[in-house]
């Protein structure tokens, strides 16, 4: 959840990490910190809050070319100066910053303490810095290049838990040390300089030349070179990848927030995930990442979908269109959940992972127990490079651009747009006839359009966003794909502008939630036609009779009784299998413009990270 930022060359090491960092804002952190290593030795400033009061601490003192920095989001110990990054052993000699959990801490706290090292931090990290220290202290007969990255790997192998670490030494003032288990880091290769972070974001402005490293690896930078090996000493071989990153996707242009950015990028990103993914003939799709061939792929009996958050919600839409148009059994799971449980899963089930970020720590986790078992495994993802991604069999990528806002918007609607066109394909491996598949292409072509026009009516929903702030309380109800949407609604309500918000499938309101309703209770109704649409508007009259306000989000092929109903967003009538998408446009609108109407900071609500990297 926390962000690294390294850097070793011949510019102020400060200033490119302060830059570094105000790109990883999105992260969630509570507190900041930069050492640099200088003439004068480990210079360390720290604070809580937002990294714009570590940059007002630092002021013009970014003097040095060596240093990390960390954004820290409070694991162990509350959230103080003393706990922030980077930490310095108590010699003196080491700084390190990590991202990560070390779970065995407290054992190692006891042996240092017998060893004469002190503390000042609640933190796991400062053990670790602690244990560095002590074993570089012990190898004093080795030239110190040998003695600190020997240091390095004998504490790691005592570490338990996951880490991401960038790690520098007083005695070595032209060498950085990184390392990684469980958490990301990447190595930035660039002219005369090299940089570490935890995440594309931070550095792709210096360099598009990056190296990912992988679990138990551990690199040796100085500004013209570098190495990897692995924590046992084992020589790795670097893969350098060129990210395609336009860098001017991560600002915020002419917008006030990154959440209302991403949400008007809607039509480009989904354009861009469609992007020669359609048969010569326009009757099915065609993903070149999968490395399953097509009768790996009939062969599957079941599916099962694993993530964690809005992904999860996007999981349950892909159940209902995979069932509805491959005719393939689907369950959806927790990653959490699944990682710990023994589920009894047929041999031929597919695993399909979705995270937007490519590095959720229980997605990942549940992944790699999923591969143990034998089971084929697939992802989508919106980071190419990503540990999820590079981890799977195979997988697609969503080409969604960057997403800085913390409330997943234009990657969700990506994600399940990715997820209606496996539905296409696999539907079109067995019983989907040719006419359905073009019928099905002809509409997710019009998509961009379509959410171009349901963006149109933001200033109507801004207006009912004003009206609706003021409530504490709300209820999303759908039925069906609609559902899902619910889920997500509600999810997109409580995480930006913290109103208490549930989802329900409509039909299950009498079945407890009912007791909720009144007056200050708003219900937002997600309706569609077809055969259950009657039974909708019926659930709308229980909320009318009990006083409750109610929003309804309908399609506008929907002949509603408006004057039972408070408010109406309409959206064009379309497909069903794109119905999802368009139907979750009205969703961000609204909790964007309630938030901003309750003084929230939209882009960085309180307690929240984007990617979710320990657990």
């Amino acid at each position: 959840m926390c962000g690294i930022v390294g850097y070793i060359g011949r510019d102020r090491a400060g200033r490119v990490m302060l830059d570094g960092l105000k790109r990883l804002e999105y992260r969630g952190y509570d507190s900041s910190g930069i050492a640099v290593l200088n003439s004068a030795g480990i210079q360390s400033t720290r604070r809580t809050g937002r990294v714009k009061e570590l940059e007002v601490a630092l002021g013009e003192n970014l003097g040095g070319t060596l240093g990390i920095s960390h954004t820290r989001w409070a694991t162990h110990g509350d959230v103080t100066v003393a706990n922030a990054h980077p930490h310095v052993s108590s010699d003196g000699k080491i700084a390190l910053v990590h991202n990560g959990v070390i779970e065995n801490y407290l054992s190692m706290k006891k042996f240092l303490d017998g060893k004469g090292y002190t503390f000042q931090s609640d933190t796991d990290t400062e053990a670790l810095t602690n244990l560095i220290a002590y074993h570089y202290d012990k190898e004093k007969e080795q030239d110190n290049k040998s003695r600190f990255l020997e240091a390095v790997r004998k504490s790691l192998t005592h570490v338990e838990g996951t880490f991401g670490v960038a790690v520098l030494c007083t005695d070595c003032p032209g060498e950085l040390i990184g390392a990684r288990k469980g958490s990301p880091l990447i190595i930035g290769i660039g002219k005369n300089e090299n940089l570490i972070a935890s995440d594309v974001n931070a550095i792709a402005h210096c360099t598009q030349n990056i190296v990912y490293l992988n679990d138990n690896e551990v690199v040796h930078l100085s500004s013209e070179d570098f190495s990897i090996s692995t924590t046992n000493s084992t020589k790795v071989e670097a893969i350098i990848q060129t990210v395609d990153w336009d860098t001017a996707q991560a600002e915020l242009g002419d917008y006030s927030h990154f959440m209302e950015k991403e949400i008007f990028e809607q039509p480009e990103s989904l354009k861009n995930g469609m992007r020669g993914r359609f048969s010569d003939d326009a009757s099915t799709a065609v993903f070149g990442g999968l490395n399953l061939s097509p009768q790996d792929l009939r062969s599957a009996d079941r599916i099962v979908f694993l993530a964690c958050g809005t992904a999860w919600h996007a999981c349950l839409v892909a159940e209902y269109l995979i069932e509805r148009f491959a005719r393939i059994p689907v369950e959806v799971e927790y990653a959490s959940e699944f990682r710990y449980r023994n589920a009894p899963l047929d041999k031929n089930t597919l695993i399909i992972a979705i995270s937007q970020s490519g590095e959720t720590i229980d997605t990942l986790a549940a992944i790699r127990e999923a591969k143990r078992k034998g089971y084929r495994t697939l992802s989508i993802n919106n980071s190419v490079g990503s540990s999820i991604a590079r981890e799977c069999e195979g997988g697609i990528y969503q080409y969604a651009g960057p997403e800085i806002g913390v409330a997943s918007t234009k990657a969700f609607t990506s994600q399940i747009m990715i997820s209606a066109m496996l539905a296409l394909y696999l539907g079109r491996l067995r019983s989907l006839s040719y006419g359905d598949g073009v019928e099905i292409v002809k509409a997710m072509k019009t998509l961009p359009k379509l959410v171009s026009e349901t963006l149109d009516q933001s200033g109507a929903i801004a207006t009912i966003a004003k009206k609706y702030a003021k409530y504490e309380d709300c209820l999303f109800l759908g039925r069906q794909m609609m559902f899902p949407i619910a889920l997500e609604g509600a999810l997109k309500l409580k995480e930006v502008s913290y109103i208490h918000a549930e989802g329900y499938p409509a039909a299950e309101m009498k079945h407890g939630p009912i007791a909720l309703i009144s007056k200050n209770c708003p219900s937002v109704f997600l309706a569609t036609s077809g055969e259950i649409f009657q039974k909708s508007l019926a659930n709308m009259q229980e909320v009318k009779a009990r006083k409750g306000p109610v929003i309804c989000v309908a399609g506008e092929d929907c002949e509603l009784p408006e004057a039972d109903i408070d408010e109406i967003i309409r959206v064009p009538k379309c497909h069903e299998i794109i119905q999802p998408i368009l139907m979750s446009i009205p969703m961000q609108l609204l909790s964007y413009y309630i938030a901003l109407e309750r003084g929230c900071d939209v882009d960085k609500p309180r307690n929240l990270a984007k990617s979710v990297t320990v657990e």
